[in-house]
């Protein structure tokens, strides 16, 4: 799609983030070293933006979408998620991004139920962030968010590339989909999509709950090649070769989209989810994995989902995804200080 047809599409569903959503303490409106986020971030029009990026850059789009859970029975309320956690980020200090250009591109919003024109929109604002060397971060939104950043990887696949999609989740949300996509569908629906274009389907599931999935999911995990890891089985395994096999599964592709369902942390940690899991990952294990994973190469892009303000107690899921996309930012930006080089994963030639 031509960028002037892009930018007819996604002023359907797209809007710019107000710029009251980023407030905060200002401790110094001059000396940038004691400068929050809410100060450094630049909110921009993704559907007039065109500065192809030289230098490090991250870019936050929000996905406000209560659909797909509302058609998988969830309890709704993610829709909020992207503007509550903005102002959770807004706060933050500055200097744990400091090293490189952070962007706001606003946010695609299912108003009308129409959960499948927002995906594609979402979609054609993944794709172009990517084609300016913007590493994109999507907040959720249901999980069904992952479908729209799936396709904005999609033309990559079709360029003979393998982008492998790495979810930490406690659900392999692989459901049939013969009546309604939802926001349990989206990798199955990847896999058909893939399988009928004769490309290949990578997928890996970290924190996997035995109680979450019914047999048939497992079954269905088996049958289209999807490698995991229970939640239950991590601490016996240890940090140490949990991390070797993400990084097996990491070189096997050329890059890797990242995706975080919440509720595969434990739910004293994280209540605001659809699907509060008792025996989930502490966030001090899923911080230490982020981090290790997204200091990698072959990362190209991260998404976080299912965060419910309304559902949230003492702002607790919400202040724990601002900070989990923090430690995103900064692995994502040290990785290029590393080495020097401003591209990434796909956009590698």
């Amino acid at each position: 799609m031509g960028t002037a047809n892009m930018e007819r599409t996604v002023r359907n569903m797209y809007s710019v983030t107000e710029k009251g959503i980023w407030s905060g303490r200002v401790d110094s409106e001059t000396v940038s070293d004691l400068f929050r986020l809410h100060q450094t971030i630049h909110i921009e029009d993704l559907s007039v933006f065109h500065e192809v990026q030289s230098t490090q850059a991250v870019g936050i789009i929000g996905f406000k979408c209560d659909e797909g859970v509302r058609r998988n029975k969830g309890r709704v309320g993610a829709y909020h998620a992207p503007d509550e956690v903005r102002r959770a980020l807004s706060s933050i200090p500055g200097h744990l991004v400091s090293s490189g250009k952070l962007y706001d591109f606003g946010n695609v919003s299912c108003d009308d139920g129409n959960l499948e024109q927002a995906q594609a929109e979402l979609g054609e604002c993944v794709k172009k962030m990517i084609g300016f060397n913007i590493f994109p971060i999507i907040i959720g939104g249901g999980h069904e968010v992952a479908y729209g950043h799936f396709l904005g990887l999609k033309p990559y696949w079709k360029q003979g590339r393998q982008v492998g999609i790495l979810n930490f989740d406690a659900h392999f949300d692989m459901r049939p989909y013969d009546e309604t996509t939802s926001s349990g569908t989206m990798f199955k629906q990847i896999a058909d999509e893939l399988a009928n274009e004769k490309l290949a389907f990578q997928y890996m599931c970290i924190g996997i709950q035995r109680y979450g999935n019914t047999k048939h999911l497992f079954d269905m995990a088996k049958q289209y090649g999807c490698e995991y890891i229970l939640e239950d089985e991590m601490a016996q395994l240890g940090m140490e070769r949990v991390m070797k096999q993400i990084h097996a599964f990491i070189q096997r592709n050329d890059a890797v989209m990242v995706t975080l369902c919440s509720d595969v942390i434990g739910a004293g940690y994280a209540p605001g989810v659809s699907a509060p899991q008792p025996f989930g990952m502490e966030p001090k294990v899923l911080r230490a994995l982020l981090k290790e994973t997204v200091k990698h190469k072959k990362i190209v892009s991260f998404d976080i989902a299912e965060i419910n303000p309304k559902l949230d107690l003492d702002n607790r899921t919400v202040k724990l995804a601002a900070a989990f996309i923090v430690e995103v930012i900064d692995s994502f930006l040290e990785k290029e200080s590393e080495d020097g080089d401003s591209s990434h994963g796909l956009f590698c030639p």
